[in-house]
């Protein structure tokens, strides 16, 4: 079974050859084609850290929790 992080792992470096050959068959220069390859690669990387993030939910709940247990969100003051 192939997840969303496989599929990413597969993506970044076809994203960085396919858009540099794309962009230098089109006429765009070497030079500047492969520093628009490797943004794209670098997008695809972004969004699987930050957007998706590889965090469990029982992680998020162990932080809500120890959080609430420490006075943080529970919405009582401190005062």
């Amino acid at each position: 079974m192939t997840g969303y992080y496989d599929l990413v792992l597969g993506l970044i470096p076809a994203a960085l050859i396919g858009v540099t050959a794309f962009l230098a068959l089109v006429g765009l220069s070497l030079t500047a084609a492969l520093p628009a390859g490797a943004a794209v690669a670098a997008a695809v990387m972004v969004h699987a850290m930050f957007v998706r993030a590889p965090v469990s939910d029982d992680v998020r709940g162990d932080a809500a929790r120890s959080d609430r247990r420490q006075g943080g969100s529970s919405g009582r003051s401190s005062v």
